[in-house]
C-alpha cells in the first residue's frame, strides 16, 4: 500500500474537518454520509451546518449502526473540528454514538497518555503556532519510529476565516523544525 494514499484528515465543508482513529473503510462511509448530511443542509438553508449539528448528525448515524441488526457498529473513534458563527469548536465522538466538547484531546493508540500531555500544558490564551507546536508535541511522545512531513497530517481552523485547512508538508516540515 502507497503510504502517500492514507489520510487522515478529511474536509466536510469549507469550516469542518475530521480525523480518526480506527478501520479507514468505516470512516469512509461516516464521511460520504456526513457530507451528504452537509449539503443537505446547505440546500435547506443556504449556509453552511453548524459544527454542533454535524457531530449530533454523525453521532446518531454511529449510535444507530450498535442497534440495527443485520450491520456491526462502526469501528473509528473521530475528532471533529471546526468554526462557525459560535466559534471553534472540538467534538470527540466515540463508536458507540457519545460525543463530547473538549478544548484540546486524542483519539487513538496512546490517547490517555496523550490527553494528560495536553491536560497539563493546555493554555486559552495560546498562538496558533504555540497550540500547533504542541500538537508535534504530543504526537511526539507516542510515536513510533522518525516523525516526519511524510507520515504525520496537521489540520487548523482560522477563526477570522472561518475555515478548516490541512498545512501542508512543507508547512509541517518547517514546525518540525522548530520543535526540535
Amino acid at each position: 500500500m502507497d503510504a502517500n494514499s492514507v489520510q487522515k484528515i478529511s474536509h466536510i465543508t469549507k469550516n469542518i474537518g475530521v480525523v480518526y482513529s480506527g478501520m479507514g473503510p468505516d470512516f469512509r462511509v461516516l464521511i460520504r454520509k456526513g457530507r451528504k448530511k452537509a449539503q443537505e443542509y446547505y440546500r435547506y438553508y443556504k449556509e453552511p451546518i453548524p459544527v454542533t449539528q454535524f457531530v449530533r448528525e454523525m453521532a446518531y448515524v454511529m449510535q444507530e449502526y450498535t442497534q440495527s441488526g443485520g450491520v456491526r457498529p462502526f469501528g473509528v473513534s473521530l475528532l471533529v473540528a471546526g468554526v462557525d458563527d459560535s466559534g471553534p469548536h472540538l467534538y470527540q465522538v466515540d463508536p458507540s454514538g457519545s460525543f463530547f466538547a473538549w478544548k484540546a484531546s486524542a483519539v487513538g493508540k496512546g490517547m490517555n497518555n496523550a490527553k494528560s500531555f495536553l491536560e497539563k500544558r493546555h493554555n486559552d490564551d495560546s498562538e496558533i503556532e504555540d497550540v500547533i507546536h504542541r500538537a508535534l508535541l504530543t504526537l511526539k511522545e507516542g510515536f513510533e519510529g522518525e516523525m516526519t512531513e511524510k507520515n504525520i497530517e496537521v489540520g487548523i481552523i482560522n477563526t477570522e476565516q472561518k475555515a478548516f485547512r490541512v498545512l501542508t508538508p512543507a508547512d509541517i516540515k518547517d514546525y518540525l523544525e522548530e520543535v526540535e
